[in-house]
């Protein structure tokens, strides 16, 4: 990893330590209502309507098998939209956004988490924190799968008369 560090954003995902790589996020939001449609579920809770785009909004906890699909989000829950991929990730919180020196990343195992979602371990003090990969998150078929959700929503969208 890099030597001089690197900017991680921490996230409490059902009371586990994780964290998104700075470069990865393109902005934290508080919960806002989303649009639920019946195809959704599961980890895939629903979309946010982002200036008449839906992008779609998975539950990272339900995804990583934290907690199961379809529990109330916390009081303090958080958005995390990622840069590039129109997709965001339901966190219990976004805590913080930390300068993490490279002697404090250690690469992990790909095999050791599903699809290598898990791409190195953060050391802060005490404290051992799971580097997510953005793009190991969905398996292919599941991205798909949403991909194809996603063109769904956005014909309904624009199939809806526009108010002024």
């Amino acid at each position: 990893m890099a030597s001089n560090g690197s900017a991680y954003l921490l996230l409490d995902v059902a009371g586990t330590p994780c964290a998104l790589p700075r470069a990865s996020v393109a902005e934290v939001l508080p919960l806002p209502a989303l649009h639920n449609p019946p195809a959704a579920g599961g980890w895939l809770i629903g979309f946010l309507n982002l200036g008449g785009t839906p992008v779609p909004v998975v539950d990272l906890a339900a995804l990583l098998g934290l907690r199961p699909a379809g529990a109330a989000p916390g009081l303090y829950a958080h958005l995390v939209l990622t840069r590039g991929e129109a997709l965001a990730y339901l966190v219990d919180r976004a805590a913080d956004l930390v300068m993490v020196p490279g002697a404090a990343i250690r690469a992990a195992e790909e095999a050791g988490s599903l699809n290598g979602c898990v791409a190195a371990e953060l050391v802060l003090g005490d404290r051992l924190v799971h580097a997510l990969a953005p793009d190991r998150l969905l398996t292919l078929q599941e991205a798909a799968r949403v991909e194809a959700l996603t063109r769904a929503a956005a014909e309904r969208l624009a199939a809806l008369p526009r108010t002024a």
